[in-house]
């Protein structure tokens, strides 16, 4: 998303008779059985990066890069017939060779003017980009030459971006399953090692997200099931907390399990809280101070409890109003980042016991074990600290422990 793709989709939250929250606890339905056991990679830090198709970077390790607004689609480089500029597909990707991430997301959306059945001057990232191919063949040929080119180095690819929005897609669920299998056959024959992500589906507008994806499903489902990965995007609506995004992301697997669906891995692959809308009663929100480093390391955690293996955050850039919790040099949400990032990679995540108003979270590492705790209320909570001789936070590092008791809103870790 970006300021474009932001004011178009409130734009088709304005029109929706109704809007309401999808129905779902924040429990999980059964499908869902968290990461319990696995050691934590990198790639669980994933990142969207303004402009690293001209260089630009993160001052924090990120784990892996979704290429999504970088002047990437299909839209930017094949925008007359036959005629690919790489340019900016190419700097992206030695950018972040060079910056040591060889994870990388690529979004093969965005149909050319050219090859579009829908030339609104509204869709993003460019006019006529929402629209689908008039012949598929020119879609199997963009693939082919994406692939081809950057075997080995591209190592997954998502056929479309929020495909449940007309912002970005007009097609039909069908059309969508289709375009999915065959990327799905092209990338696995010129690259078998490359994952195929699902195409992403917003969630916070649950009327757009349910006239589309069931029959998404179903439509995957005739096709074999074509993917490797589901993908959803759990922005809340703007006054919505990591609990109202984590109550999204069951809602997204309760709809996987009730099509059936294949278990498979499941990465959020956009986002932040605090966007405008739905509708007038979500103002724009800024979330600052502890409370933004609180909601990274949130976002993070819940991850791992909701059985997401990969949060992309959108996105790292200088400062944007339109983003509830800014991402660049020294913000509390950066800190936030790169500190849970030491504390818990290379980590066994052993399991969280989520309560009421607080969760622990716990891990092992280098043989030892340590808990992560915060408040599910935004309150302050406390916390025994027995056999824990230390306490980080977020944004002040570690210090020794005193006392039988400590009080916190935000993650902190025990060990």
């Amino acid at each position: 998303m970006r300021l474009k793709t932001t004011l178009a989709f409130l734009a088709s939250a304005a029109l929706a008779a109704t809007i309401v929250a999808p129905a779902a606890s924040a429990a999980p339905s059964p499908a869902v059985k968290g990461l319990q056991g696995q050691v934590i990679p990198a790639s669980l830090f994933g990142m969207h990066i303004q402009n690293a198709e001209i260089g630009s970077w993160a001052t924090v390790p990120i784990g892996a890069l979704r290429l999504w607004d970088n002047q990437t689609s299909w839209a930017n480089i094949e925008k007359t017939q036959g005629n690919f500029d790489w340019t900016t597909l190419d700097k992206a990707v030695a950018t972040s060779q060079a910056k040591g991430v060889n994870d990388i997301l690529m979004v093969l959306a965005g149909t050319p003017a050219w090859a579009s059945d829908d030339p609104s001057p509204a869709a993003l990232p460019a006019p006529g980009a929402a629209g689908m191919p008039k012949d598929f063949s020119w879609w199997d040929k963009w693939v082919t030459a994406v692939v081809t080119r950057y075997k080995g180095k591209i190592t997954s690819y998502q056929p479309w971006n929020e495909a449940n929005l007309a912002t970005f897609s007009t097609g039909s669920a069908a059309e969508m399953a289709d375009l999915t299998k065959r990327a799905y056959d092209i990338i696995k024959r010129i690259d078998p090692s490359a994952i195929v992500v699902a195409p992403s589906t917003g969630t916070r507008l649950s009327g757009a997200f349910m006239k589309f994806y069931p029959k998404f499903l179903a439509g995957l489902k005739a096709q074999g099931w074509p993917i490797d990965v589901w993908s959803a995007h759990t922005y809340p609506a703007s006054l919505g907390t990591p609990v109202d995004r984590a109550k999204l992301a069951y809602a997204y697997t309760a709809v996987l399990e009730q099509a059936g669906a294949p278990k498979l891995p499941f990465w959020d692959t956009e986002n932040n809280f605090g966007l405008k809308g739905p509708g007038p009663q979500n103002p724009d929100v800024d979330i600052e101070g502890e409370k933004a480093a609180s909601w990274v390391a949130r976002t993070y955690l819940d991850a791992l409890d909701i059985g997401m293996s990969r949060v992309y955050w959108y996105r790292w850039e200088t400062y944007n109003d339109l983003w509830g919790i800014q991402m660049f040099d020294n913000t509390p949400g950066s800190k936030a980042y790169a500190a849970l990032e030491d504390w818990i990679v290379g980590a066994t995540f052993i399991g969280c016991n989520s309560k009421a108003i607080a969760t622990t979270c716990n891990f092992t590492k280098g043989g030892k074990q340590f808990r992560i705790v915060y408040s599910n209320t935004e309150k302050p909570q406390s916390f025994a600290v027995k056999g824990a001789s230390q306490v980080c936070t977020l944004l002040q590092g570690c210090k020794p422990i005193t006392g039988k008791k400590i009080k916190t809103a935000s993650p902190i870790k025990l060990g």
